[in-house]
């Protein structure tokens, strides 16, 4: 398990090269839930989104016997072009791949840092491959989320937050595999205990509720959302148990609800997020959070990596 120091390490390891994010008050939420509610906006950072502070953390911490045969991971996007921006800091080759259904925007992202990417099947189908190319290419696998340095590396999310939003009593996290919120969950207990962290997934994609529910990190047999940056079918071994240690409570929004927060946070927020980090917003709508009676709320919005076509299907 990742302790504080790890995220605090990260963070100077990183400085020289990913700048802090900033906080946008949103004004019609905060009007509307008579509190203020900021956007930690993610997707301002390198790549478009918190992805690559944890893949340039795994890099700067990997020896050589892990960069010898060149890396592999499975992703939806956004750790592609996370881990594809930072191997080439490394120059070290990064072989992806993604479900056929990703983005053809960070499809093309991806590639045009240098990486190799093979669409194929789904997302349970990609992972079976990869784990064969581990096996015959000899590649080092980079978890997008369940790898400690990949964790501390995204904690630092939750270190800016405390810094940036003192009067913070809450913060909304969209979980995919939970790395994020796995990271942010650290740094919040160890700093402000008393600050109540929510993670929010698509119900079409509820992978963390379903391990909450069964016990432990079990696999969905399916996943169907918008969201695809949150579409993982299982969580980790490692980021179910910090869940269950540092997560006061879980929501789950549906396709509609995503919509929704899509358009308000282009029309009204004035930011270009992607769906997946719009879930956040969509639980404040729809009063699927249950927060703290007072304090401001922190929403993370993880990325903003969508193309034209994507786009137009918000709008």
């Amino acid at each position: 398990m990742i302790a504080l120091a790890d995220i605090q390490q990260a963070q100077t390891r990183l400085a020289d090269t990913l700048s802090p994010t900033p906080l946008v008050l949103d004004h019609a939420l905060s009007d509307r839930l008579a509190r203020r509610v900021w956007l930690k906006g993610e997707l301002f950072q390198r790549t478009g989104s918190f992805k690559a502070r944890g893949a340039l953390n795994w890099l700067r911490t990997a020896g050589p016997k892990e960069l010898a045969g060149g890396l592999g991971t499975v992703s939806a996007g956004n750790h592609a072009l996370g881990l594809a921006w930072a191997a080439r800091q490394a120059e070290v080759p990064v072989t992806i791949v993604m479900p056929e259904n990703a983005s053809p925007f960070k499809v093309a992202g991806s590639r045009e840092l240098g990486a190799e990417v093979i669409l194929h099947g789904d997302i349970n189908a990609a992972w079976a491959l990869m784990h064969r190319l581990v096996e015959e290419r000899g590649l080092t696998l980079v978890h997008p989320y369940d790898d400690e340095r990949i964790m501390a590396g995204q904690g630092i999310v939750g270190l800016e937050i405390l810094e940036q939003a003192p009067a913070a009593s809450a913060i909304l996290c969209p979980i995919g595999g939970g790395g994020l919120i796995g990271g942010i969950g650290v740094a919040a207990a160890s700093l402000r205990p008393s600050l109540a962290l929510v993670g929010v997934e698509p119900a079409g994609a509820a992978s963390m509720a379903h391990a909450w529910a069964t016990g432990g990190a079990h696999r969905l047999a399916h996943v169907e959302t918008c969201a695809k940056s949150l579409a993982a079918a299982i969580v980790g071994e490692h980021t179910y148990p910090l869940s269950r240690q540092h997560v006061q409570a879980l929501a789950t929004v549906d396709e509609a609800a995503i919509h929704h927060a899509m358009r308000h946070l282009l029309y009204r927020s004035k930011l270009t997020a992607e769906p997946g980090a719009a879930v956040g917003v969509a639980a404040l709508q729809e009063d699927a959070a249950a927060l703290p009676p007072d304090g401001d709320v922190v929403v993370v919005i993880t990325g903003g990596n969508m193309g034209r076509d994507e786009l137009e299907a918000f709008l």
